[in-house]
């Protein structure tokens, strides 16, 4: 350990004294609160024939589903990002396009790189004998977090839309997405929903996720101060209280199997109100978060952390599949391919955590590569990464 406070040091010593650390710290959080949750929120059953699918412990646990509350933090993910992208444009070099095109390609590299080396495991794990269903629930878990990076680009595109409506709204400009997700909300849940089309839920895509990144802009350009993350704080909290006790909306934050509703994916009413009070939480924690993070011990995760963002995001699933795969080779390992419906499980994969964070720093030491810009890169490889990322989609869609 006394190894680790010089790098500590020389991280905090390099840090420019204008680093928005606060910013930062809560970017990692929300990071790394995304590998927990699926590690601890999605097991895995073991069939006859040796495959593995996808379970989860929240089929059995119902009363874990306040878990899911604190786990599900895309909220501040997307309120950071808005504050990010808000002061990032207004110190763009160029022109809108070429901003936006920086900010595409750095999404884009990770998930293009994952899905390519995801398309050659598949043919090589076919070769090797993994049986197709284990193949299948590992591709349904790699590509379950990058519909993320989808979403994030196309609101980072409307960027420019956001910093007007910002200016020109305040935290308000939020307002019209909250009350759009609830109109769908309604239609969909109330007494005609026999009569819609199940299709309308996905209108509650955009403006479910848009809402959290347009508290961010409205943030970053100045407009929500202490009162205002006070109201969206209690409001959020009220609202999200009103929403599971008076209308019955389901307590997990992300899908359990069996269930008819869900409130993730689409976005509902109950995501936007957590959104909600964890944005107005994260505002006015934030001047207490920055203090505590001028400790350099404390720093220097936190840097680790976010210039590995992608890589985590892309690479903590193949992480999991990467212990768990070789134990169905072992039959019934405890927290790994035992089902997710006992007390032991959950102690059991508390213990796995660990081995799948070490998997995960061994991983991303070498996933790492796809992040920054592909100056060596020719043409010819791009093609090639760019067929087999199709082929991998097209597996995991369950269209090959």
């Amino acid at each position: 350990m006394s190894g680790l406070a010089p790098l500590a040091a020389r991280i905090d010593a390099s840090t420019p004294a204008h680093r928005d650390r606060a910013i930062d710290g809560l970017r990692a959080l929300a990071l790394l609160a995304v590998p927990t949750g699926h590690w601890m929120l999605g097991g895995f059953t073991l069939d006859e024939d040796g495959a593995i699918h996808n379970a989860s412990p929240l089929s059995a646990f119902g009363a874990f589903a306040p878990v899911s509350w604190v786990l599900q933090m895309l909220g501040v993910f997307f309120l950071v990002g808005g504050y990010a992208s808000a002061h990032s444009y207004r110190r763009r070099p160029g022109g809108t396009t070429d901003w936006l095109k920086g900010r595409v390609a750095r999404l884009g590299r990770p998930v293009l790189g994952v899905t390519a080396v995801w398309a050659a495991l598949i043919a090589a794990l076919t070769g090797a004998g993994v049986p197709e269903d284990t193949l299948r629930t590992g591709a349904t878990l790699v590509v379950q977090p990058l519909w993320f990076v989808g979403v994030y680009v196309v609101v980072t595109a409307l960027t420019p839309l956001c910093v007007r409506a910002a200016r020109r709204l305040g935290g308000w400009a939020a307002a019209p997405l909250l009350l759009s997700v609830a109109a769908v909300d309604l239609l969909r849940y109330g007494p005609y929903a026999g009569a819609v089309p199940s299709w309308l839920s996905v209108l509650n895509v955009l403006p479910g996720w848009l809402f959290a990144y347009q508290l961010g802009v409205s943030w970053g350009e100045n407009r929500i101060g202490p009162r205002g993350a006070q109201l969206l704080a209690a409001g959020g909290a009220v609202l999200f209280a009103v929403l599971i006790a008076v209308f019955h909306y389901p307590a997990s934050m992300v899908g359990v199997p069996g269930e008819a509703r869900t409130n993730s994916h689409p976005p509902s009413l109950l995501v936007l109100a957590l959104a909600s009070a964890q944005s107005g939480a994260a505002i006015l924690l934030r001047e207490r978060l920055g203090r505590l993070l001028a400790r350099p011990a404390l720093w220097a995760p936190v840097v680790l952390v976010n210039l590995s963002a992608m890589t985590i995001l892309c690479w903590h699933q193949t992480a999991m599949l990467a212990a768990a795969v070789p134990a169905s080779y072992a039959g019934a390992v405890p927290g790994l391919t035992t089902a997710p419906d006992t007390l032991g499980w959950v102690a059991a994969r508390a213990a796995w955590l660990p081995v799948f964070a070490a998997l995960l720093v061994v991983i991303g030491r070498y996933a790492r590569v796809f992040e920054p810009p592909w100056h060596d890169v020719g043409a010819a490889r791009r093609a090639t990464a760019g067929v087999l990322a199709l082929g991998f989609t097209a597996f995991a869609l369950g269209l090959a």
